[in-house]
C-alpha cells in the first residue's frame, strides 16, 4: 500500500504524546510475543517433544506446588498468558487516542489493499477477505496437524501385548484413541469460541475488530466445536457398545473423567447447535435466543467432565467473556433517561437518550435496548446514529418496524399523543475502538432500507470533524435503495436537530442518490407524511447513558481482569495449601475431583462478581452525582407530540438551512434500482472506501464489484446486522 503525507501544520508531538506512543508500542510488542508463545504451545502440544521434555519440566516447576497442585501447570502455561494479553490490550486501548486528522492517504494497489479485498463473495462462509481466508486456513491446518500427530503417536503405542492386556481388537483400540484425540482438538476451538462474543473485551478492538464483525468467527468456531465434540461422543459410545461396556455412559467418576457430565454438556451443545440453522433461527428467533443460554450448562458440565486442571487450557476465553457478561448485567439493571421519540411515516422510530458528555464512541457503534413494558427478557441491538462529537449530551438509535417487538413499540408510541415516561435499559455502546475514514479521498456508502443507520453516524461524525478540525474530508456519496417513497423520510435523520452550524460546511462534499424501487412516483404518504415527536418527562431514577466503568473504562477493565485473577489465585492457593493438600498430597486420588472443580468454579465466579461490582460502585460514586445533575438540568419541551413535516416531500418544507442544503444535494430516482457497477466505477479518487449495509444480495454485489479487478482504487468493507 502506497502512502502519501498531507500537511498537518508541521506540529511536533509533545512529550506526553511520545510517552503514549512508547507505551502503545511496548504493549503491542508484548501482546504479540505472548500470543505467539501461546500458539507455539498449541503447535507443540501433540508432539513427543512436548510430552517427554517440555511437560515434565513444567510439571516440576508449576505442578508440584502445595498451593496449586497439578492444576498449576495448565494455570500458568495457558490461562495466565491469555489473561496477560487481555490486560495488556486494555492498556494499549487506553493510550490509543483518536487522531485529530489522519495524515496518511491510502493509495490503490499494494499488499495491504490486496489482503483486505473480498476473496469469497458467495458461499456458506459469506463475504470473506484474503486475510480471513488465510487465518482460517492456518487455524484448520493447526487442527489437522494436531489430530494427525496425536494419532500417529498414540497408534505407535498400540501393540499386540497392549491389545491382549485390555481384551481389545486393533480397530477398537484405534477407535478409542481417535475418540480421545477428537476431544483434544475440540478444546482448541473451544479456547477461542467465546472471544468474538465478549462485546467489551479488549482483544478484538486491539487488533481492529468489533464483536459485530466477529460474530461470523464465533459461528465458524461453534460449528467446529460441535462437529468435533459430537464425533468425540459418538466414537466413545460405539467403542463402549463394541466392548460391552455401555454402562460407562452413566459413569460419574469423582476421581477421574466423568462421562455423564460430558454427555450432559454435549446434549446442551446440540440443543444450541440445532437452533442456529438459518431457517430455524429466522422463523423462531426467540427459540434460538433463549436456547443459547444453555451455554452455562454446556460449560459447567464440560469443566466437570474433564476436571479443572485440563479446563484451564480452554478456560481463558470463557473467563474474559464472564467478566464482560457480568458488567453488562450490572449496566442493564438501571433505567436510562429517554428524552424523545420521533415517529417517521416509514414506520421508523428514532429514540434519543440523555448521554454523559464524557462517553465517546465511534461511528457504526451498536446499543442493545430493552423495554420492559414490551418484553422484560428481549434485548435488541440497534446502530447508533448520533455522533459523540456533534451531540455530546445525546445518543440516538433508529428502529425500523419489522418484527413483533418493534411493531409493538411503534404501536405504543404512535397510538398515543402523550406518554409521560417509557422505562428503557441499555447495554453498550459497543463498536470499533476507532475508525479512520479520513484515509480515503472518497467514501461511498451503499445501503438498503434500514441499512442507512450506520452511515448516518458516519456522516454526522465527519461533519463534526469538519467543524472542529482543519483536515480534508473525503468526498461522500450515499446510495440508498428504498422499497416505498414513504421511506425517503429516513433521509431526514442524516442531520441532527441540533449541534450544526447555520449551514453545511463547504468542506463537506456530499451527494445522495436515493432509489425508490417499487414506485414510479412519490406516494400520498410521502407527500403528506408528518414526523411526530414525543417528549418524555424526566425521572430522578433514570440515568444518562454512560460507560459502566467511567471515562477510563479500559484501565478499569484491565484492573478487573488482573485483580480478579490475582485474588482467585490467592484464594485457591490458600484453599489448596490448608484444605485440599493435607488430604490429597497432590496425588489426585483421594480428594474428589468434582468437589475440587466446584470450589474453583465458585471462587472464579465470586472473584469476578466482587471486583466488577467494586469497580462499578467506585465509578458510580465518583461520577454518579454529575450524571444526576445532568439529567435534572436537561431542558426539554412538555411531553406532548409535535408533528413535523418531512424535508423530502414534494412541497420541500425545510426545517433548517443545513437540511435545505442536504435536500439540494439529493437526487431521487423512482421505479429503478441503482446500477451499482456504474456508480462505483465512476467515483474518482486514488482511494475510494466502499461501505455497504443492507440485504445479503446487495452486499455480495458490491463485494463482487470491488474484488473484480476492474479498478484498484475500491476498498471494500461490509457492515452487517449479525447480532
Amino acid at each position: 500500500m502506497e502512502i502519501s503525507k498531507s500537511n498537518n501544520g508541521g506540529s511536533n508531538p509533545s512529550a506526553g504524546e511520545e510517552f503514549k506512543d512508547m507505551v502503545k508500542g511496548v504493549t503491542k510488542f508484548l501482546m504479540m510475543v505472548i500470543f505467539l508463545g501461546i500458539i507455539l504451545l498449541w503447535i507443540m502440544m501433540p508432539t513427543l517433544t512436548y510430552r517427554t521434555k517440555w511437560l515434565p519440566l513444567m510439571r516440576i516447576k508449576f505442578g508440584t506446588s502445595t498451593y496449586f497442585g497439578s492444576s498449576g501447570t495448565t494455570l500458568f502455561m495457558y490461562m495466565f498468558p491469555m489473561m496477560a494479553v487481555a490486560c495488556l490490550g486494555c492498556v494499549y486501548l487506553h493510550f490509543k487516542k483518536r487522531k485529530s486528522c489522519h495524515i496518511d492517504r491510502e493509495r490503490k494497489g499494494g499488499v495491504w489493499s490486496a489482503l483486505r479485498k473480498p476473496m469469497l463473495v458467495k458461499g456458506p462462509l459469506g463475504i470473506v477477505s484474503v486475510t480471513e481466508i488465510t487465518f482460517l486456513a492456518m487455524f484448520v491446518a493447526l487442527l489437522l496437524w494436531s489430530f494427525i500427530i496425536y494419532l500417529r503417536n498414540s497408534f505407535a503405542t498400540i501393540t499386540p501385548q497392549s491389545l491382549a492386556a485390555h481384551g481389545e481388537s486393533l480397530w477398537q483400540a484405534k477407535l478409542e484413541s481417535a475418540a480421545l484425540r477428537l476431544g483434544l482438538i475440540g478444546n482448541i476451538c473451544l479456547a477461542f469460541l467465546f472471544l468474538p462474543v465478549a462485546r467489551g473485551s479488549s482483544l478484538l478492538p486491539a487488533v481492529g475488530l468489533t464483536s459485530e464483525s466477529s460474530i461470523k468467527y464465533h459461528i465458524w468456531l461453534g460449528h467446529m466445536v460441535m462437529v468435533l465434540f459430537t464425533l468425540h461422543g459418538l466414537c466413545y459410545i460405539i467403542y463402549w457398545a463394541s466392548v460391552n461396556e455401555i454402562s460407562q455412559m452413566i459413569m460419574w467418576d469423582t476421581k477421574d473423567i466423568s462421562n455423564l457430565a460430558g454427555e450432559i454438556s454435549l446434549v446442551a451443545g446440540l440443543m444450541m447447535w440445532v437452533t442456529t440453522y438459518p431457517n430455524i433461527r429466522r422463523r423462531f428467533f426467540e427459540v434460538f435466543f433463549y436456547t443459547h443460554y444453555l451455554y452455562i450448562v454446556f460449560m459447567l458440565f464440560f469443566v466437570l467432565h474433564v476436571g479443572i486442571s485440563f479446563s484451564f487450557i480452554a478456560l481463558p476465553g470463557f473467563y474474559i467473556f464472564l467478566v464482560d457478561r457480568f458488567l453488562r448485567f450490572l449496566q442493564s439493571r438501571e433505567n436510562v433517561r429517554l428524552l424523545s421519540a420521533r415517529i417517521l411515516p416509514s414506520d421508523t422510530i428514532e429514540l434519543t437518550f440523555s448521554k454523559n458528555p464524557k462517553l465517546a464512541y465511534s461511528p457504526t457503534s451498536i446499543l442493545f435496548v430493552n423495554i420492559p413494558s414490551i418484553s422484560k427478557l428481549q434485548w435488541h441491538p440497534f446502530t447508533i446514529t448520533s455522533s459523540s462529537q456533534l451531540e455530546p449530551e445525546k445518543l440516538s438509535v433508529v428502529i425500523k418496524t419489522e418484527g413483533k417487538w418493534s411493531t409493538k413499540l411503534h404501536q405504543k408510541l404512535s397510538s398515543s399523543d402523550q406518554i409521560d415516561r417509557l422505562a428503557v435499559s441499555v447495554e453498550g455502546p459497543y463498536g470499533p475502538a476507532s475508525t479512520d475514514f479520513l484515509r480515503h479521498e472518497a467514501l461511498v456508502m451503499v445501503c438498503g432500507g434500514s441499512g442507512i443507520t450506520p452511515f448516518i453516524s458516519i456522516v454526522r461524525d465527519l461533519i463534526a470533524t469538519s467543524q472542529k478540525q482543519t483536515c480534508k474530508i473525503p468526498k461522500l456519496t450515499l446510495i440508498c435503495a428504498f422499497k416505498k417513497s414513504s421511506e425517503i423520510s429516513m433521509l431526514d435523520l442524516v442531520l441532527p436537530l441540533s449541534g450544526l452550524e447555520t449551514e453545511l460546511s463547504s468542506d463537506i462534499n456530499i451527494k445522495i442518490e436515493a432509489y425508490i424501487t417499487r414506485e414510479k412516483e412519490a406516494g400520498t404518504e410521502a407527500t403528506t407524511g408528518k414526523i411526530k415527536t414525543l417528549w418524555f418527562k424526566p425521572s430522578l431514577s433514570d440515568q444518562s447513558i454512560s460507560s459502566i466503568l467511567g471515562p477510563n473504562s479500559w484501565l478499569w477493565l484491565g484492573g478487573i481482569l488482573s485483580s480478579s485473577f490475582l485474588i482467585f489465585m490467592i484464594i485457591i492457593g490458600i484453599i489448596n495449601r490448608y484444605y485440599i493438600y493435607p488430604i490429597d498430597h497432590n496425588t489426585n486420588k483421594i480428594y474428589s475431583l468434582t468437589s475440587k472443580t466446584i470450589i474453583y468454579i465458585v471462587v472464579i465466579s465470586v472473584c469476578i462478581m466482587a471486583t466488577s461490582s467494586a469497580a462499578m460502585l467506585w465509578n458510580k460514586k465518583k461520577y454518579g452525582n454529575v450524571e444526576n445533575k445532568q439529567v435534572q438540568n436537561v431542558d426539554v419541551p412538555s411531553p406532548t407530540s409535535s408533528p413535523t413535516s418531512s424535508g423530502y416531500n414534494s412541497v420541500r418544507e425545510i426545517e433548517s438551512t443545513p437540511q435545505e442544503s442536504l435536500v439540494q444535494r439529493t437526487n431521487l430516482h423512482f421505479g429503478e434500482r441503482p446500477n451499482l457497477k456504474k456508480l462505483l466505477l465512476d467515483v474518482e479518487g486514488s482511494s475510494v472506501g466502499v461501505l455497504v449495509c443492507g440485504p445479503k444480495k446487495m452486499r455480495q454485489k458490491v463485494a463482487e464489484i470491488c474484488s473484480s479487478g476492474l479498478t484498484e482504487n475500491l476498498h471494500f468493507e461490509s457492515i452487517s446486522f449479525s447480532w
